[in-house]
Parts: C-alpha cells; sequence; structure tokens
C-alpha cells in the first residue's frame, strides 16, 4: 500500500470540514451524516450510506445489523461520531469494518470538537503477508 495522500481521502476530509464550520459542534451525530451525504451528492462524490455490514462467522452468514455511516467509492469507510472524545473502542470499529469489509482505508470524524482536525483519525490497515 502507498504512503502517498489519496485525493479522495482529502476531499472527504474537506466535505467534513465544510459540514463542521456550517454547523458547529453539539449536534447528533444524524444531523452531521445528513449534511455529510448532502455535501457528497453535491460534490459528486459516490457513495452509499447506512452500508449493510455482512459478518460472516466460520461459514454463517449473520444478519447483526450493522450499518456503516458510509462507504465512499467503495474503498474507503467513513464513521460519523458526536462524542465527547474518541476512545480506543472507536478506532477498533474501524479497523473491524475494514477488515470485514476488505477495504484498507478509513477516517473516524468525531464533529463534537471545536475544530474538526481535532477529531479527524486516518485509519489505514496494513497489508498482510
Amino acid at each position: 500500500m502507498s504512503n502517498e495522500r489519496d485525493p479522495l481521502v482529502t476531499e472527504i476530509i474537506g466535505c467534513a470540514i465544510e459540514v463542521h464550520d456550517a454547523l458547529g459542534p453539539g449536534l447528533l451525530e444524524s444531523a452531521y451524516r445528513s449534511c455529510l451525504a448532502h455535501e457528497f451528492r453535491f460534490r459528486g462524490i459516490s457513495f452509499a450510506t447506512e452500508f449493510s455490514l455482512p459478518l460472516v462467522y466460520k461459514t454463517m452468514h449473520l444478519d447483526c445489523g450493522y450499518r456503516l455511516d458510509f462507504v465512499v467509492d467503495g474503498r474507503i469507510v467513513v464513521e460519523v461520531k458526536a462524542v465527547d472524545r474518541l476512545a480506543p473502542i472507536h478506532e477498533a470499529q474501524v479497523i473491524t469494518y475494514l477488515k470485514l469489509l476488505k477495504v484498507p482505508r478509513g477516517l473516524l470524524l468525531n464533529f463534537n470538537v471545536p475544530r474538526l482536525t481535532m477529531g479527524l483519525r486516518s485509519i489505514l490497515l496494513r497489508e498482510q503477508p
């Protein structure tokens, strides 16, 4: 996996900053998700929202009701939070989503911060040997 910046990641972050600048902190996650979806549409970014995450345990396919906030361009998971602070479990959640979907990159966005960059985590799965 290349360490070069992905222009789509930069574009997604730009969308999130636009939403945060307009709304500020203190709203529910659902408000930020809706506005971020609008911003993606406005910029012509391909995405799926409330993406149903398939879970396979051994050979059994389970519908556990997991829904990812966004899968952008089929290759980047975007998880939206509005919490006091990001915890290790939030990053673990995104890492698990990446593994289950077999995509290498995710963004964890916490909108409940003074500046969005303070609540941004970029997660890149290392290639498996």
